[in-house]
């Protein structure tokens, strides 16, 4: 028995991230992911733009998705709707989603849906005024403004239809909540000036039309609040540090100032998770689990959404926890105490992405002491072949 399942105990399911195009014209793929001894596959069902390796695929060794796409054949719901998904290309034509899953399911795999959702850089390229925009005016194109009474129903109908797709017992929500500054974006020159949690967050900050109204209805005028972003900011581009937490963000920005944005922001990401989870539950069949990717402190940004971890587990089934850093992130959701919740660990074990999977085994038993219930593994297409292998033996 190994270091993980001693201390996870009997029947940790362990789930491993996959893209239709690791599966579809790969007849050993399915096979090959049954037998790191996984029980599930979370399934990319809509994402983003990237690039990626397919080191074992038959037909090729690199898929290029040049945007934003659903990964099966939108329904009717968006006829006529100015913000709707973008079909993919050759990288996944047709049902793709549909055929991979079949397969993982033949391999005796449960699959559950993979949905990416304010993160789209088509969409803020094609409809600029939907994109977050900072204190000096420049556009975000990779981060729709969750404020926006069109994004907020395009994602709400987009997380239900991707997550629900036939076959799928469940599904995780990726990016349900503010995108910042932050971006994996191509030939990226950002890191110039080292930005803390301070920086971030006052770069992160929106000024467009409904992030302008959600403000003055707070009492803050935004002209003087954009102002004093920049002033705030003006120190940490001369090079002084902006780490330390909240409370170096109130330093920047002062703390009535920096209480009535978090207000304001943590509302709007609130009742977004709360719609889009409830469309999702509506959609689905009985039992079907929902699961965010989240980050326990709710001012961040980016994929794992900034959460309040009692709030989120009072909405879905549960969460998935970056932890391949360290799995300490698990700890404010577990002290949350809610029987049944899922805390899902999700550890990269690709080596060269900064993933160490010769470590899950150890690395799985330190977030089960944690609370983890449940273990993500980043990312089964990605991995070399002895990444593969050492997953077997962890998961043996």
């Amino acid at each position: 028995m190994s270091a993980a399942e001693g201390s996870a105990g009997e029947g940790l399911k362990a789930s491993a991230f996959v893209y239709p195009w690791d599966v579809v014209g790969d007849p050993d793929a399915a096979g090959r992911i049954a037998a790191l001894g996984v029980r599930q596959v979370t399934l990319a069902a809509a994402y983003h733009s990237t690039r990626a390796l397919t080191p074992r695929h038959p037909r090729h060794r690199i898929v290029t998705a040049e945007h934003a796409a659903v990964l099966y054949p939108a329904d009717d719901r968006w006829e006529g709707r100015t913000l709707r998904p973008y079909a993919a290309g050759d990288w996944a034509p047709g049902d793709a989603f549909g055929e991979a899953a079949a397969a993982l399911a033949d391999a005796g795999l449960e699959v559950h849906t993979w949905v990416v959702l304010a993160h789209n850089s088509r969409m803020g390229a094609e409809h600029p005024e939907t994109s977050v925009v900072n204190a000096y005016g420049d556009r975000y194109p990779w981060a729709p403004c969750i404020a926006q009474p069109g994004t907020r129903a395009y994602l709400t109908d987009l997380a239900a239809e991707a997550a629900v797709r036939p076959g799928a017992r469940g599904t995780e929500l990726e990016s349900l909540g503010w995108y910042g500054l932050t971006h994996l974006h191509a030939h990226d020159k950002i890191a110039g000036v080292v930005l803390g949690d301070a920086g971030q967050y006052l770069m992160s900050l929106c000024f467009c039309a409904s992030c302008r109204d959600g403000y003055q209805e707070r009492g803050l005028d935004a002209d003087e609040l954009a102002a004093a972003v920049r002033d705030g900011l003006a120190p940490v581009w001369q090079g002084e540090p902006s780490d330390g937490g909240w409370p170096a963000i109130e330093k920047l920005l002062g703390a009535e100032l920096a209480a009535a944005t978090r207000a304001w922001r943590d509302e709007t990401a609130r009742t977004l998770q709360e719609a889009a989870v409830a469309a999702v539950r509506a959609a689905a069949p009985e039992g079907f689990q929902v699961l965010l990717h989240a980050d326990p402190v709710s001012y961040h940004c980016g994929a794992n959404a900034g959460v309040d971890p009692a709030h989120i587990l009072s909405v879905a089934d549960g969460v998935v926890v970056p932890c391949t850093g360290g799995p300490g992130l698990l700890t404010p959701f577990a002290e949350q105490g809610v029987e049944g919740a899922v805390l899902a660990a999700n550890f990269t074990v690709v080596s060269g992405m900064g993933g160490s999977p010769a470590t899950l085994a150890q690395d799985t038993a330190r977030a089960v002491s944690l609370g983890a219930t449940e273990l993500r593994l980043y990312h089964a297409g990605l991995a070399s072949d002895g990444d593969l292998a050492a997953v077997r033996e962890a998961l043996r």
